[in-house]
């Protein structure tokens, strides 16, 4: 089973658990667009497949 069909959304922590980067670092990427998440109260969620098309350099659909 791949990783698409199983997507998970993930919470902030859980996403910066799983880059392995910092909590700005996250917040950042997902200011300038490099990471595509939604705003869900105080933090943000983002899927599984968003955070491995991040990790293989993929770009966004806007060209950031």
């Amino acid at each position: 089973m791949s990783i698409v069909d199983r997507d998970e959304v993930l919470t902030t922590e859980e996403a910066i658990q799983y880059l392995k980067i910092s909590k700005p670092t996250f917040l950042k990427y997902v200011r300038i667009g490099r990471i595509k998440a939604i705003k869900a109260g105080k933090g943000w969620r983002v899927l599984q497949s968003e955070l491995v098309r991040f990790l293989k350099g993929g770009e966004t659909t806007n060209g950031i």
